[in-house]
């Protein structure tokens, strides 16, 4: 007998979610890939015995627009927020991924508060729908909640914009009613994406953000070595991924986030670094494809 169970149905879009629309720019990539591909198309119509070579060029595009998708901090098929702009001085920002989780968030939101600390929480829509009152305890607690896509599907990168914006707005509306504010920003399930990912995040008005370092946490065992991977080097306008959901356990099966953690928070304690949330930090909100410089990407994790 089959296993199979089919997906429950997306809940349908909420009026007014796509009201903070921002308009759509082509990355240079993007728009080269795609005269390339109907430049090929017209050199075969025009000469069909150099298909060989047309289609060689194609798919070299296709694969180079394939391969920036698989980078997660590159901003090459468009804006990815992947450090604090400078305007944030000394301060950095704690994203965490893939809760609400009804044993891990709440002691990860204990030593947020223990350390005085401000957190990014990138939620998934199914789990919030699962454990609201996890979702309206991150907002009671000060932190800020933001869009990781519905179900957090792993094939997520290989989906067309119709797909897309249907998984996306679906966690924005189930977000913003739990929480009472809407999501600004989207991190991509495993940070993969294609070219349909950006014009869909413009039209919903939500602005890509990655990372600058990340501990590996939901693979790693090694409580030491996650914690070395994001504070070595540890710098002003950095941005952190640890996860909440999808944790990983160590040796004793522990979460690995909960001893990660109180490190992280004590090593930027002692290197004079502030916490703040990515909205904060950017006070007047992801209005355009602009508001991130393209130089971010290109700093080392």
């Amino acid at each position: 007998m089959s296993s199979f169970v089919p997906e429950a149905p997306l809940p349908p879009a909420e009026a007014g979610m796509t009201s903070a629309a921002r308009r759509w720019r082509p990355a240079p990539l993007v728009a080269g890939a795609a005269a390339m591909h109907a430049g090929a198309v017209a050199v075969i119509a025009a000469h069909p015995a150099s298909w060989p070579w047309a289609a060689a060029s194609a798919f070299a595009s296709h694969a180079a627009v394939v391969g920036c998708g698989l980078w997660p901090r590159s901003n090459l098929l468009g804006p990815n927020l992947t450090m604090l702009p400078a305007s944030a001085g000394d301060q950095i920002a704690l994203t965490i991924d893939d809760g609400p989780d009804p044993e891990i968030t709440p002691r990860v939101l204990d030593l947020l508060e223990r350390h005085g600390a401000r957190a990014t929480f990138f939620c998934i829509g199914e789990a919030a729908r699962r454990h609201p009152h996890w979702i309206e305890a991150i907002a009671a607690r000060g932190h800020a909640i933001e869009n990781h896509s519905h179900r957090h599907r792993l094939l997520f990168s290989l989906r067309g914009p119709r797909w897309l914006r249907r998984e996306i707005e679906a966690a924005q509306q189930t977000l913003t009613e739990l929480s009472g504010t809407r999501p600004l920003f989207f991190r991509a399930p495993a940070g993969l994406r294609n070219p349909f990912l950006e014009p869909v995040l413009c039209a919903l008005g939500l602005h890509l953000a990655s990372w600058t370092r990340r501990g590996f946490d939901t693979r790693a065992r090694d409580t030491h070595r996650v914690a070395r991977r994001l504070t070595e080097g540890l710098s002003a306008r950095d941005i952190l991924l640890l996860h909440d959901g999808n944790a990983g356990r160590d040796a004793n099966g522990r979460p690995v986030v909960l001893d990660v953690l109180p490190v992280v928070l004590r090593a930027a304690q002692q290197a004079g670094l502030r916490w703040t949330t990515l909205r904060a930090a950017i006070p007047a909100g992801p209005a355009d494809a602009h508001a991130f410089s393209p130089a971010d990407a290109l700093r080392p994790e």
